[in-house]
Parts: structure tokens; sequence; C-alpha cells
């Protein structure tokens, strides 16, 4: 069987894990191939409402085994608290599995992410979630990170968290001018966490073999969205790992030729946290009047709760992420949320010194390019959260995703119109 990949078109906070959460219930195994505890996925089920950063969205679909595979930044203390709020809210104990050779994310990840940003000061900052990412992913690459299977070996722990932290110390103390870190506290915390995480180790990449070849579905879900990526993204606004499906045999761990259905994550309309250029952006009143209207609770960082940016839907970025993603079919999320407006702008274009482009360019020209905008009629006052099926939407409310289809050209074949899980709209 297929593995299918959900991942975002764009800056991320699409209303991913609302996808994951209804294509779970049809999978064996939802894995994590990328990322960290930095983004959020909601999601509202009948148990209430969830805000999930390390767990897999399938931690709501019993029978369904949830993988942190090897590309996965995990903080331990920030997995194990999600994990006790779920079950204190009644959710059945999820299978939960981490890959032994996922990375572990340190206080001293945190620390540095934090001193880093104060560093920068406000207008240099690149907007960090401050959750330690890309300290964790450097010393990744510098091959001095601690994997989840070294905390089963205490003298082998201490040696590589040593390792981590001799040049870290001199970085602490001579440019951020920050008390050293203690190797002892440190491998004290990790070990505190090895026996409740020893019960979840496990060869991810073999296990995930093994289930491909049995016929079982796999959903690899991802984080953040197609331009957050360090190569292909708006540099250097990017995550510091790569969310594209192609990253999903490296990050989980699964044969290329397996991963054959994209289904990539769009709003109906452009939103952003962090810094960078937004092309669609809107300001003032006109932004808060969108912010308050979307989502559950509106549009706020799911992680750091900051407000987001929001504008009318950019057809240039959302078409540029479904490419590089490779995306087979699109999930149009926040439908329902564009029913105030008479009119609703769509991006086609942008206008780059006096040149018009439908190609996404550098940042540097990026941070100077304009939209050229479409008016499409709207259905002011009808409200879609209780639509079932494609015939249940007004005909502009069908118009807006058809010329949306035609300009991202990807068929939308989910269509989100409201909150809750069940407020979808399959569409052939």
């Amino acid at each position: 069987m297929p593995v299918t990949a959900v991942v975002g078109a764009t800056w991320g906070d699409e209303g991913k894990g609302k996808i994951t959460d209804a294509l779970a219930a049809s999978a064996n195994i939802v894995v994590r191939f990328q990322g960290g505890r930095n983004a959020g996925h909601t999601i509202i089920n009948d148990r209430g409402r969830f805000a999930l950063h390390l767990l897999p969205s399938g931690v709501f679909t019993p029978d369904t085994i949830n993988i942190l595979g090897p590309g996965v930044a995990v903080d331990l203390a920030a997995l194990f608290a999600e994990l006790d709020e779920l079950l204190a809210a009644g959710v059945p104990a999820p299978d939960l599995r981490v890959a032994h050779r996922a990375q572990i994310v340190l206080p001293v990840h945190v620390l540095q992410d934090q001193y880093e940003e104060e560093r920068l000061g406000a207008e240099r900052a690149f907007g960090s979630t401050r959750a330690g990412i890309a300290p964790f992913y450097g010393d990744k690459y510098m091959k001095i990170g601690v994997q989840a299977g070294d905390l089963l070996d205490e003298a082998w722990l201490r040696e590589r968290v040593t390792r981590c932290l001799t040049a870290r110390n001199v970085l602490f103390r001579h440019l951020y001018q920050q008390p050293e870190a203690d190797v002892d506290t440190i491998v004290a915390g990790l070990l505190a966490h090895a026996q409740r995480l020893e019960p979840m180790l496990c060869d991810g990449p073999a296990l995930l073999h093994e289930r491909l070849a049995a016929g079982e579905t796999i959903l690899a879900e991802g984080q953040l969205g197609a331009l957050r990526d360090p190569d292909h993204g708006i540099y250097p606004y990017s995550s510091s790992s790569s969310p594209l499906a192609g990253f999903i045999p490296v990050g989980a761990g699964v044969p290329a030729a397996s991963v054959t259905d994209v289904v990539a994550v769009a709003k109906a309309y452009s939103s952003c946290v962090g810094a960078g250029p937004f092309v669609t952006e809107w300001f003032g009143d006109q932004a808060q009047q969108l912010r308050q209207r979307g989502g559950d609770r509106g549009e706020y960082g799911a992680t750091t709760g900051r407000p987001r940016r929001v504008g009318p839907f950019d057809g240039v970025a959302t078409r540029y992420g479904c490419r590089l993603q490779g995306a087979t079919r699109v999930a149009l999320t926040n439908l329902d949320v564009l029913s105030y407006l008479p009119e609703i702008p769509v991006c086609c274009a942008y206008r780059v010194d006096g040149q018009q482009t439908q190609q996404l360019p550098l940042t540097r020209y990026l941070e100077k390019a304009e939209p050229v905008l479409d008016q499409r009629p709207g259905w002011q006052g009808q409200d879609l959260t209780g639509a079932r099926s494609w015939q249940d939407l007004p005909d502009a409310a069908k118009g807006y995703v058809d010329f949306v289809e035609a300009l991202i050209d990807v068929p939308v074949q989910m269509i989100s119109v409201g909150p809750h899980r069940d407020a979808l709209i399959y569409r052939d």
C-alpha cells in the first residue's frame, strides 16, 4: 500500500492536524517525519479541543500506531506533558512509538535559541518559537547530538552530552554572558525520562517497512509548510528541517517510491506566523476582522499564541508550494471563514519592479513584491458550516473553489467548512 503524506502548501498553520485526524481513521500508522514542538496541529473532536505539538495526529484513533520518526526533534519533557494532558482529558492511551535514532532536544538547545533571539533584538530576530530547533539541528549535523536510544546507556549518554557542551559553554560564557551548562544536571534530567521512554523505543524504519510489506496504510504527517523549507522556501525565514514530502523517506525511513499520495493543505486565504515577506498581508481593521473569524479561536499560533498575519489567498505562493510538495490533491481549509465578505480578493500574480510574474522570486525581490488581485464573488451571510457535500455549497463558494483549483493547478478534493473533525466535504 502507498504512503499518504499530509503536508503544508504554504507557511504552516494551514489546518494539517484536522486533515491528518480525518485521514487517520483509515490508517494503520501515523508517522511524524520532521520538526519538533515548534509548531502545533489543532484538533477538535468529541473530547474537546487539543493543540498537538509533538504527538502525531493519529493519537485520537483507536488501534493506530503513532511514530516519531528519526527526523523528529524530540523534546521529552514537552512530549510527556502533552501525552499526560491527553490522558487527563480522558483520551485512551495511544500506541506511541519513538524511533531509537530520533534525536533529543536538550535544555541547552532551548537556552541558546532564546539567547540568540535576544542578542539579535526585535529588528533582526527571525521570529523563532524559541523551542531550540535551530541549535538542535545544528548539533545533529555537527554530529554531536544525542539519540533517543542513547538514554539507555548512562556512560555513553554522558560522553555524548559532554561533547555537546564543550564548545557551547564557551559560547554561553563569552558571546551571551550567560552561565555554563552543567553536564550532571542535563544527564540527570534525561535519565529521569529514560524509564518512561524505554518501552516506546523502536526501530521505526524497520517497523514501517514490515507494515508496508503487509499491505497496511501509513500516513506521514508534516509540520509547517513548503515556504519554510530551508532549501526551497523563503530563506532565511525558514525552519531548520525540511517540511517537504520529499523528506519523508529520510525523516521516516520508508522507500521513496512508496510515497504516492501527497495531500497539500492550504487555507482558503493566507496566514503566516513569524517574520519575513508576506505579499498579500492585510493590516489594521481589515486584518483583525479576518483574524477574529479565522479558525475555531481566531488566527493565533497554536504554539506561540502570536496573532497570525493574514490576507487574501496567495495563488503564486500556494502554487509554488504545491509543486514543491509534489501534491496529488489539495485540502482547502477554512472556506467558511470567508462568508462575511461580499467580494473576495485572490492574488493571481506579483508585480516586482514594474514587471508581473507568477513565479515566486528570491527573498530580496519578494520583500518589494506587490499582489495582483482578482476580485471573486462572495457568498456573504451564507453559513457553510453545515455543508457536508459539494452540492450543499452556494454557487459562489463553488466558483471560488474552482477558481483556486485552476490557479494552483492541483485538484481540490477535500474542503473544510468548520473546526470540528466532521466538518469536511469530500469532492471527487
